[in-house]
């Protein structure tokens, strides 16, 4: 064998060596990958089985049903947050759209002064439905023109707008609370009680929105170019935008969303309470937000399922019960609700950083190829004879 043959045959085997070893790490971080993926299911599992320890009346039928109720009012924000967050933005406006949809129901039930007709009318419950989703479809379709059409970064308008649509509705109700939403039967505006008390087929209505709504975006996301556009959005807006797909419009689609979803929660709150506060819905669009990340969604856009915001939004909902049925101090709670908030970043980032070195080191193990590592011995180089002799 000559020295150059030689020198390859080693070379051969150092590279099969290295090649084992990163296929090997490969496989190491794909495990952690997939446990990192499980991690809402994992929190899930520990508060339940944690607050059934503490707490005897924390896994009872009524509680447990009351408490699907509240994570559903949640869910349904951190639905429309999901897609938000997919195409890469942030909405911190929706918890104050919670407030505004509950003021202008409850202005619209309690008669809608028409000075000008000298008159007062007064909405059936279904049109007072249409219009709070339509104001917060409008709070939604304005961040969208702010940020698709006056290029202002979403932190900013959705921050702005947060001011605007609480302002507005403390304009509207002039700081006070609507206390009697019940309505009157002389003037037709009863029954939206149904949206808070409800139970058909023994669930709450609001589970049933939350079901609905969460089978829609499934189907948006999975069977629509819609749902195709929105994950290219998210990953590289730039390249998708060079390909045809109309970026600008997705962005204010999802925002108009997120906006309808955000009214919808506060006409729920509303109808439960049977009062309209503008101070309703403070925070909100943390919770919705926490929900989103614990899922497994990319702060960062293009990753993140209907399943996993779900399971987020029953974490935050339970943890939230749980503590409360344990009667720990409000301030705790704020404390800890910010914890885990900022754990799942945590974990979201770290999440990324596996990833990230899972495809260098299957790379390596491919050799920058298609096909695996050889697993057997390197081949046999022909001897030289000449050199051999």
């Amino acid at each position: 064998m000559s020295d150059t043959q030689a020198t390859q045959a080693k070379d051969h085997e150092v590279v099969l060596r290295q090649r084992r070893a990163a296929a090997a790490e490969a496989r190491r971080l794909k495990t952690l990958n997939s446990i990192f993926e499980l991690r809402a299911f994992i929190a899930l599992a520990v508060l339940i089985v944690v607050f059934s320890v503490l707490s005897d009346s924390f896994l009872t039928v009524d509680n447990v049903i009351t408490m699907t109720k509240h994570v559903a009012i949640n869910a349904i924000l951190a639905l429309g947050m999901l897609l938000v967050i997919l195409k890469g933005g942030i909405d911190l406006s929706v918890g104050s759209t919670v407030g505004l949809s509950g003021v202008v129901a409850g202005e619209l039930l309690q008669g809608l002064h028409l000075n000008f007709a000298d008159t007062v009318a007064y909405p059936q419950v279904w049109a007072v439905v249409v219009i709070c989703l339509a104001v917060g479809a409008l709070v939604g379709a304005v961040n969208g023109i702010l940020i698709t059409r006056l290029n202002v970064a979403p932190f900013i308008a959705t921050l702005g707008m947060l001011y605007v649509a609480r302002a507005t509705a403390l304009l509207i109700s002039d700081g006070a609370t609507y206390p009697d939403l019940a309505g009157d039967p002389d003037t037709h505006n009863t029954g939206f009680d149904w949206l808070g008390e409800g139970r058909p087929l023994g669930l709450p209505v609001a589970v049933w929105i939350m079901i609905v709504l969460a089978a829609l975006i499934v189907v948006l996301l999975r069977s629509t170019p819609f749902g195709r556009w929105l994950y290219a959005t998210g990953g590289n807006a730039r390249a998708t935008e060079l390909s045809g797909v109309p970026v600008q419009r997705v962005k204010m689609i999802v925002y108009v969303i997120s906006g309808a979803c955000a009214a919808m929660s506060g006409l729920i709150i509303a109808s439960e309470l049977s009062s309209a506060a503008p101070q309703a819905g403070d925070t909100f669009e943390l919770n919705a937000i926490a929900a989103v990340v614990i899922g497994g969604a990319a702060l960062s856009g293009g990753r993140g399922n209907v399943r996993g915001t779900l399971v987020g939004a029953f974490v935050i909902g339970f943890l939230a019960d749980g503590l409360v049925i344990l009667g720990v101090s409000t301030f705790w709670q704020m404390l800890i609700k910010g914890a885990v908030i900022i754990l799942a970043v945590i974990l979201d980032q770290s999440q990324q950083r596996f990833q990230r070195r899972r495809a260098a080191a299957s790379a390596v193990a491919v050799g920058g190829g298609d096909e695996p590592p050889p697993s057997g011995p390197p081949p046999k180089v022909p001897t030289d004879v000449s050199a051999s002799n």
